[in-house]
């Protein structure tokens, strides 16, 4: 591929996903990062953090439902009561020392919270959820995850959950949330019935 034809890829690319490292890029094209770093220092294109920086503060509303230290991962976008995504660099911690495999927990815990700081509520907690996982997720990859509002019955509101690692699927399902703890179950036992 020609230096031009590569540039005008590299730009396409991180249009597409600005999270991708130097290391995924120059795998990616077949070359040296030192390279990737030259093609971006001449397109004027900033390093992962400052891309990643960026995107964040494009997101458009304030959490209101917990922390931002309680969430699992890194927001990256939030519209309250439509979507939410968040990004996860697995490390050490997450992963089965044997395998270095993620544990399954953490996968879970990345999407959890997502969905609970979706809600534009002070109080917000899960009341269900049907979650599938599809592939294993290894010490250094970054899992992106997406929730979306899919419907709202009362105080419950029903999720879509996709988390991907590049472009494959790793765990993607259902979450319900309660927006009023105090009657957990009491609704969700209708909206579950309505499904």
């Amino acid at each position: 591929m020609k230096k031009s034809e590569r540039r005008y890829a590299l730009v396409s690319l991180l249009e597409q996903n600005p999270f991708a490292t130097d290391e995924q890029l120059a795998e990616k094209f077949g070359v040296s990062i030192a390279t990737i770093r030259l093609d971006r220092s001449a397109l004027h294109i900033p390093e992962v953090r400052e891309r990643i920086r960026r995107v964040a503060s494009d997101r458009r509303d304030d959490l209101r439902s917990l922390d931002e230290q309680e969430l699992i991962g890194r927001l990256v976008k939030l519209e309250l009561n439509r979507y939410a995504e968040s990004e996860l660099t697995i490390q050490e911690a997450h992963v089965f020392r044997r395998t270095n495999i993620v544990r399954g927990h953490v996968l879970f815990a990345q999407i959890n919270s997502l969905a609970t700081a979706l809600m534009d509520a002070d109080i917000a907690l899960t009341a269900k959820t049907e979650l599938r996982f599809y592939r294993p997720v290894r010490l250094g990859e970054v899992v992106r995850a997406r929730v979306d509002v899919i419907g709202e019955h009362g105080d419950v509101v029903r999720c879509r959950a996709v988390s991907h690692v590049n472009a494959e699927v790793a765990v993607e399902g259902v979450v319900w949330v309660q927006k009023d703890p105090a009657n957990l179950g009491t609704e969700f036992i209708d909206e579950g019935e309505a499904q």
